[in-house]
């Protein structure tokens, strides 16, 4: 075992595959104490089993780890204010979440139906949001403490996915604004946008060229979660098997100003060739394949 984590309590979604079970068996091995929280669904959000979670707490605890199940569905204000409030109950202290749940459900944005977009934002963007709310309660009164949101480089926009990319941008915003917010309170709150072989990776509807395994992600978070990373806040970091890369902040491109009123008209003369716009590198890409480009 290492001593990366060591006397933390870290809690995870989604822990029970993927992604989310490779973070809660590295921080268990670094010294956490682990809260395994999944509520044992299907790729699409359906059929829930709560021994999906119970058995990768079983397993940390066969390797000398500390671990307890929690099969709350973080989707709810209660599922995500349970995760902590076990952490607590068992542990005393909270000092790190993970919030790594998600489901998919694939479509076409013009065919997409309400019961395909809604469970997609409530497991990933609020389910990231309730165990956040919950958490930084806790955090700020022992002034410490570590959020980490699971993103996706979708977060840029894709085909086929517009719930998923847009919930995925969702907690890129999430997570900037827990940085602002509880800075002053010592909590830090970063983003991780993993390329790792996973079920939900398997549903990528573009060739992945770059891909690692979940095992790389958990590296990158435990590192996150830990003491040496307590100066990193406000971050987005991709992992893909041997790179790390580091998005931009948002920020404007370029901007013009112009005397008077805006009308359409003056607009059309002025927008095109001062300020323009900014390519869509995923949109070059398409082009590309497509034969457009």
């Amino acid at each position: 075992m290492g001593n990366f984590l060591a006397g933390k309590v870290i809690a995870v979604t989604g822990a029970g595959r993927g992604i989310g079970r490779a973070v809660a068996l590295v921080a268990a091995a670094q010294g956490a104490a682990v809260v395994v929280n999944d509520h044992g669904v299907a790729l699409d959000g359906r059929e829930p089993a709560s021994e999906v979670g119970e058995s990768v707490a079983r397993e940390i605890a066969a390797a000398g780890g500390r671990a307890v199940a929690v099969a709350d569905d973080i989707s709810t204000m209660a599922g995500g204010q349970r995760v902590v409030d076990v952490a607590l109950a068992e542990y005393g202290r909270l000092d790190g979440v993970v919030c790594a749940a998600g489901i998919l459900r694939e479509r076409m944005l013009f065919n997409m139906t309400e019961e395909e977009w809604d469970p997609v934002l409530a497991t990933h963007l609020k389910g990231t949001f309730t165990v956040f709310r919950a958490a930084s309660a806790v955090m700020r009164r022992q002034r410490s403490g570590t959020l980490i949101g699971v993103t996706s480089g979708s977060h840029q926009g894709s085909v086929s996915q517009a719930n998923y990319s847009a919930a995925k941008g969702g907690v890129v915003s999430l997570v900037r604004s827990a940085a602002l917010g509880l800075h002053k309170y010592g909590v830090t709150a970063n983003a991780v946008a993993p390329v790792a072989r996973t079920r939900m990776s398997a549903n990528v509807p573009t060739e992945l060229k770059e891909i690692g395994e979940p095992e790389d992600v958990a590296a990158l978070v435990v590192y996150l979660l830990s003491d040496r990373a307590r100066e990193i806040t406000g971050q987005v970091y991709t992992i893909a098997g041997p790179k790390i890369a580091l998005w931009a902040q948002p920020r404007e491109v370029r901007a013009g100003y112009a005397e008077g009123a805006w009308t359409p008209e003056r607009i059309a003369e002025f927008l095109p060739g001062t300020v323009g716009a900014d390519p869509m590198p995923l949109l070059s890409l398409l082009e590309r394949r497509d034969g457009h480009g």
